[in-house]
């Protein structure tokens, strides 16, 4: 399975105890999410292979597992910052108008005037709503509000069509 077949949904923050245990940052909406995965992608483990996830649990805004190949501290350690993938298959099916934020990383955003902004970099949760986080010639903050300011996504053509001042 190649890499674009993957996508990340957490980053090993260090061991956890001395048997082998990962304390995972999670990039899942839900910090529990991330343990309804039954095999990881981790790397610096395995060569990068699938390993099974033992049962898990969230340990404060950390999720704290056992990861298969992994049995001392030591070897957990050697793992810290790597990141966390899964198959994109083992993703549940959104509804209309839902998207993970993977999917609009890298999109161009244009607003109703075809100007264009940039690319998308990354997302940021404000509380009230997500924000994508624009680049181009400079930085923009966009609110993620479906219809109000997000009036298209394209996942095909990599677009985003976004009623938005070029000034902000």
């Amino acid at each position: 399975m190649g890499l674009s077949n993957k996508i990340v949904v957490g980053k090993v923050a260090g061991a956890y105890g001395v048997r082998g245990w990962l304390k995972i940052f999670p990039f899942t909406e839900l910090k529990e999410n991330i343990l309804d995965f039954s095999h990881w992608y981790v790397e610096k483990h395995l060569g990068g292979n699938a390993a099974k996830v033992g049962q898990g649990k969230v340990h404060g805004k950390f999720v704290v597992v056992p990861l298969e190949g992994v049995d001392s501290r030591e070897q957990a350690e050697a793992m810290k910052g790597s990141l966390v993938k899964v198959d994109k298959e083992a993703l549940k099916v959104l509804a209309k108008d839902e998207y993970y934020w993977a999917d609009l990383i890298g999109l161009t955003v244009q607003n109703l005037s075809d100007v264009q902004f940039g690319k998308v970099e990354g997302l940021m949760e404000t509380g009230a709503n997500d924000v994508l986080v624009v680049k181009g010639e400079r930085e923009r903050l966009v609110p993620f509000i479906l219809e109000q300011v997000i009036k298209s996504v394209d996942l095909d053509n990599k677009l985003i069509v976004v009623d938005w001042d070029s000034e902000f």
